[in-house]
């Protein structure tokens, strides 16, 4: 199990989100009895007089991250400049929304999922490259005032450094022995480590920009001072993005450079608003570019052609087949309803009793049509899989189903055939909505319409019937075809075999209404089961 599996089987994203709102409140309303409303006010409207100085900050800040990520890659030469900064970004974000910084795991999550790296290389990189970069900012703060930042800094500041060194060594250790095993790791040269150094420079600039809007005339070396203490203090950062203790360590730094406390809390306010507002942006956008985005796929990937279909036998059946569950009173009259033979094809009716408790299977067999029990009931989808199974073992020419209830017309099974015997299609839907509807009830329409427009968009193409429960397969798609969980198959079916590369067509066919039994299906328990099963077959590996 990686770390961030281990956080979330600990602490669900819930509680983390509760966690980090209620203490970046307690942050708020400490900050907010402190804060001289007209300075802050009169630094926000020194901000937006002066767009090339905002546009100086945020280019700054952004080239900090350009170089973190170069960085990274001198170390990851498999991964992509642009998943990267995705990645980095993506941390940055999640850092600013979960308390404890338990948003740097977004970045081996990121890089993992989204480009050629393994989750060992991942994490390995990072906290070699994160741990360097807290200790270069612990030696520039040194550097530009030794003193002040090693007093400011205090005891629990140095031991948190102490820790991070221990760190930085093992990860060190780590990352070496990985990369000498392996020709993708490359250990950090000087260059990645200065680029890393820079980055904090580059910070700085947006630093000392906002402290000139709130009225602080800083000098250079002063703005890298508070940069550094301000972002060591985050170290042990509780409140997401490090809100409070960053204001509190950059007022103590720009206090101890000689300037009033209260300009101080304005200027400190005003780098970690602009910073912020930053991360959000950023971060939301890198979940997304480039792609593949970090929440996986939400329209099916172009496919190409499938294997070309075998010729079909003349002497094989068509394998038409009702799964069926308690519908004693309607799948005697539908196994009557169908034709015997279709284009030459001797027609084979197959019920699938999928646990009925009355007397399904008895009035199928009285009917004429074999019967496959399934012992209990297992759902819509295991039924589908089990009737796919049997066609293939007859190697059927055409493989159909059709729902039990009386909804919709054995007697067209012709129509439903038709393009696949003439080597038009490999899989074809019934469309009551191209066909007769003779009763179906307002809200089933409504909701077959939406439900059939979303998947003609994530399917990227024209579909007018995503739900219907009257389809025909050629045998190589029916030995194909996969449905990924029990309760269902409309939509799951459809997106597998088109990705696949499976041509498929509708027909026309006519629909009433069930007069008899109760349809299982209720819209909360339908969409909590389907929904979740399409983002998982759009996202098969």
């Amino acid at each position: 199990m990686n770390f961030l599996a281990s956080v979330r089987s600990r602490l669900p994203l819930r509680t983390l989100l509760v966690l980090g709102i209620g203490l970046g409140l307690i942050a708020a309303i400490v900050i907010g009895g402190s804060i001289d409303g007209a300075a802050f006010r009169a630094a926000a409207s020194n901000a937006s007089n002066d767009p090339a100085g905002l546009l100086l900050a945020i280019a700054a800040f952004a080239t900090a991250f350009v170089l973190r990520s170069i960085a990274w890659r001198r170390v990851l030469p498999e991964l992509s400049l642009g998943q990267s900064l995705a990645a980095i970004h993506v941390a940055l974000g999640a850092n600013h929304i979960l308390p404890f910084r338990l948003g740097e795991p977004t970045r081996v999550l990121s890089a993992v999922r989204r480009d050629a790296v393994d989750i060992e290389a991942a994490t390995a990189s990072t906290v070699t490259l994160r741990a360097a970069d807290m200790l270069s900012v612990v030696a520039l703060g040194l550097i530009v005032g030794p003193a002040a930042f090693f007093n400011l800094l205090g005891v629990f500041g140095w031991i948190c450094v102490a820790i991070m060194a221990a760190v930085a060594i093992a990860a060190w250790r780590w990352l070496a022995s990985l990369a000498s095993r392996r020709s993708d790791i490359v250990m950090p040269d000087a260059l990645a480590l200065a680029m890393s150094a820079s980055a904090w420079l580059l910070e700085a600039v947006l630093v000392w920009q906002t402290a000139q809007w709130a009225g602080i005339d800083a000098s250079w070396s002063a703005a890298v001072l508070v940069t550094t203490v301000a972002v060591a203090a985050q170290i042990a950062a509780f409140a997401p993005g490090g809100f409070g203790t960053y204001e509190a360590a950059a007022v103590a730094a720009w206090v101890a450079v000689g300037h009033d406390p209260a300009d101080a809390l304005v200027a400190a306010l005003a780098a970690h608003a602009l910073k912020t507002a930053y991360s959000f942006v950023t971060g939301a956008v890198a979940v997304f570019v480039p792609g593949p985005s970090l929440l996986g796929r939400f329209r099916l990937a172009n496919a190409g052609r499938a294997t070309p279909p075998e010729p079909i036998n003349a002497a094989a059946p068509v394998v038409l087949f009702m799964p069926a569950f308690n519908e004693e009173e309607a799948v005697g009259a539908c196994i009557e309803r169908a034709p015997s033979h279709v284009f030459g094809h001797e027609v084979q009716v197959l019920i699938v009793d999928d646990g009925s408790t009355d007397a399904t299977a008895d009035v199928a067999r009285a009917a004429g049509a074999e019967v496959l029990e399934l012992g209990q009931n297992q759902g819509l989808g295991a039924a589908v899989r089990a009737g796919f199974q049997a066609g293939v073992e007859r190697n059927a020419a055409v493989v159909v189903f059709c729902d039990a209830d009386g909804e919709y017309p054995p007697e067209e099974l012709a129509n439903l055939v038709k393009p696949i015997l003439t080597g038009q299609a490999d899989y074809v839907g019934g469309s009551r909505f191209l066909g007769r509807i003779d009763h179906m009830r307002p809200h089933r329409r409504f909701g077959n319409i939406v439900l059939t427009k979303t998947l003609s968009v994530i399917a990227r193409r024209k579909i007018t019937d995503g739900q219907t429960g009257y389809r025909a397969f050629s045998l190589d798609a029916a030995r194909s075809a996969e449905i990924i969980h029990d309760f269902n198959y409309a939509q799951v079916l459809t997106l597998d075999l088109l990705a696949k590369g499976y041509r498929y067509e509708e027909v026309p066919i006519s629909y009433h209404f069930r007069t008899t039994g109760e349809s299982f299906i209720k819209l909360g328990n339908y969409l909590s089961n389907v929904v979740p099963a399409v983002y998982r077959e759009l996202n098969a590996a």
